[in-house]
């Protein structure tokens, strides 16, 4: 039986994501009043038993990631598995499976709702804040390891071999759907739209979304809907840039062949980053870059650490977060 290598030979960074993982499950298990963990509100004690099946899942998939030939495989892999999670709950929600809803309460599973519900309620930020949180630990990988719609859409734009570049107007397209998404819940808070309405339209804002994917990022092969639709996008990778120390540079030595650009499904690495030995502003720290540099000089950066050490920390944290929102009660 061939086990997977971080069964066979434990290391320290493999082991350390497990031991995060779990440590971020107890805290929950122990601190939140409401059972969080699935299992838990299905049979006491059983938290911890998804708990410590969730470390070792996290320990597997930090290994199944430690190579960068496979990586951007099996980070496509397991960003799908989270979208089939999610949006299963979501339909056993609808189907009136209560438990596995995060308040009890079903709520629109589209990232613009993760800005315009609160502003249209006027409470319940429990999940800006835990946005927020993942940008302060990982930047903009939200968007490419932790979104829920993201995983479909770059199935989408997989079926292009290699993407088109990105419109001239990316620059305004998702700062002007952030500002027409905080006026409707504004508006609609306002002139006091019932909560069904106002649910109506979140799920037609999302019904565009799975179209853009369909008809742009199919055909262009880049991610229509995360890098020109979705207001949670631009947010994700602009202010993920300003709180979080990960950044993908490139080093002395890059020779300008643009493989590492035809690899980037977020369009960060036109020829103009490239000269300018940094990802540009849509990048989502996905790594698909460093495998395709011939001469190996695209890496990850964070502080002093060498790009090796960057890149084993980010991935401890991501790989940690995902197996924990795996785990939760989302929707």
């Amino acid at each position: 039986m061939d086990l997977p290598a971080a069964i066979r030979r434990p290391r320290l960074p493999v082991l350390a994501t497990g031991m995060l993982t779990f440590a971020l499950l107890a805290v929950i298990q122990v601190q939140v009043p409401r059972p969080m963990l699935l299992a838990e509100r299905f049979l006491p004690g059983a938290g911890w038993v998804e708990a410590a099946l969730l470390a070792l899942y996290a320990a597997v998939i930090r290994d199944r990631l430690e190579d960068p030939r496979r990586s951007g495989t099996w980070r496509r892999r397991v960003w799908v598995l989270f979208s089939a999670v999610f949006f299963g709950q979501f339909v056993l929600g609808i189907l009136g499976l209560d438990a596995l809803l995060m308040t009890g309460r079903l709520h629109v599973p589209v990232p613009a709702v993760i800005v315009g519900g609160p502003l249209f309620r006027g409470e319940r930020f429990f999940m800006p804040i835990l946005f927020a949180s993942t940008l302060v630990l990982v930047g903009p990988a939200w968007c490419s390891h932790l979104c829920y719609f993201g995983g479909w859409d770059n199935l989408a734009a997989m079926a292009r071999k290699r993407p088109a570049p990105l419109p001239t107007w990316r620059w305004w397209a998702q700062p002007t759907m952030l500002v027409l998404v905080v006026g409707a819940a504004l508006g609609m808070r306002q002139a006091e739209v019932p909560g069904t309405v106002a649910s109506l339209v979140a799920v037609a804002f999302g019904v565009v979304g799975i179209g853009v994917m369909a008809l742009v990022s199919r055909r262009q092969g880049y991610l229509a809907h995360c890098t020109l639709f979705c207001p949670i996008g631009w947010i994700a990778t602009r202010l993920g840039r300003l709180v979080s120390l990960f950044r993908i540079r490139i080093a002395e030595g890059c020779d300008g062949c643009l493989a590492c650009g035809t690899a980037c499904r977020f369009g960060a690495l036109t020829r103009q980053d490239i000269e300018a030995r940094r990802a540009g502003p849509t990048c989502t720290l996905c790594g698909d870059c460093i495998r395709p540099c011939r001469r190996q000089v695209i890496g990850y950066r964070l502080g002093p650490l060498d790009p090796a050490r960057a890149r084993s920390v980010f991935l401890g944290l991501v790989v940690s977060l995902h197996a924990v929102f795996l785990g939760v009660a989302r929707i």
